[in-house]
C-alpha cells in the first residue's frame, strides 16, 4: 500500500517470547501472558518473525506496558529485549521505540544509547515542558494524539529538535492540514490514500 513505516506492537508471552499482537487478550479472551508461544495463533508472530516481514521498511516498535493490563512489565524488561534485538540486528537507521510509558523508552536507550526513541501520548498539557524533558533524555520524537496536535505543537517540537508523528489519522482534510503544519509522520490505516493527499501516488 505504499507506506514508508509499519507499526508492531510488542508483549510478553508466558514464555518470554515477544509476541506481535495489540491488545493484551486473544480474541478468545486468554491474556497473551498466560499463552506459552507455540500455542498462539498462527497469525501472531514473533517480533524477530515480524521484522523479517518487513525487511527494507522503516518499523516503529510500539511496547505495550500499561498498568491497566494483565501483563505490566515493572522491570521494562521488554523495552531492554527489543533494544537488545535492535542493536544484535544493526536496525538502528530503521527502527524507532515508541511507547506510552516513559520508562519503557528510557530503558531500551539504557540498554543502548544508540537506538531511537519516542513517547506516545493522549495529551501534551505543556508542550515546551514536555519537548525539554523529552530532548534531555535523548529521545528522538513525541508521538501525540490526532486532536492534540495543531501548528504551535509541531513548532515548538521542531524548535527543540523533536520530531512530530502523529496518531491515528484516517480523514483526507486532516492528513492535508496536518501536513501543511509540517507534521514529520502520519499514523494511518489508510496509508495508499493518505498518500494520494499527499501527492505521492
Amino acid at each position: 500500500m505504499g507506506a514508508d513505516m509499519v507499526e508492531l506492537d510488542v508483549r510478553h508471552t508466558a514464555d518470554g517470547v515477544l509476541a506481535v499482537h495489540h491488545d493484551a487478550h486473544l480474541a478468545d479472551g486468554r491474556a497473551i501472558i498466560e499463552v506459552v508461544s507455540r500455542d498462539l495463533p498462527s497469525d501472531i508472530p514473533n517480533l524477530d518473525e515480524a521484522l523479517d516481514a518487513c525487511e527494507g521498511m522503516a518499523v516503529n516498535i510500539e511496547v505495550k506496558n500499561s498498568s491497566r493490563d494483565p501483563d505490566f512489565d515493572a522491570g521494562r524488561t521488554i523495552a531492554a529485549e527489543v533494544a537488545t534485538i535492535v542493536g544484535e540486528r544493526d536496525l538502528f537507521e530503521r527502527i524507532l521505540v515508541s511507547s506510552f510509558d516513559l520508562g519503557s523508552i528510557a530503558r531500551s536507550r539504557e540498554v543502548d544509547g544508540r537506538v531511537d526513541t519516542a513517547w506516545l501520548t493522549m495529551i501534551v498539557p505543556d508542550a515546551a515542558g514536555v519537548v525539554a524533558s523529552l530532548v534531555e533524555a535523548g529521545h528522538r520524537a513525541l508521538h501525540p494524539y490526532d486532536p492534540v496536535v495543531d501548528a504551535a505543537l509541531v513548532d515548538v517540537c521542531h524548535r527543540g529538535g523533536l520530531e512530530v508523528n502523529v496518531w491515528t489519522v484516517d480523514d483526507p482534510d486532516r492528513i492535508s492540514e496536518l501536513a501543511g503544519f509540517g507534521v514529520d509522520g502520519i499514523c494511518t490505516n489508510v496509508p495508499d490514500a493518505a498518500l494520494r493527499v499527499l501527492g505521492r501516488s
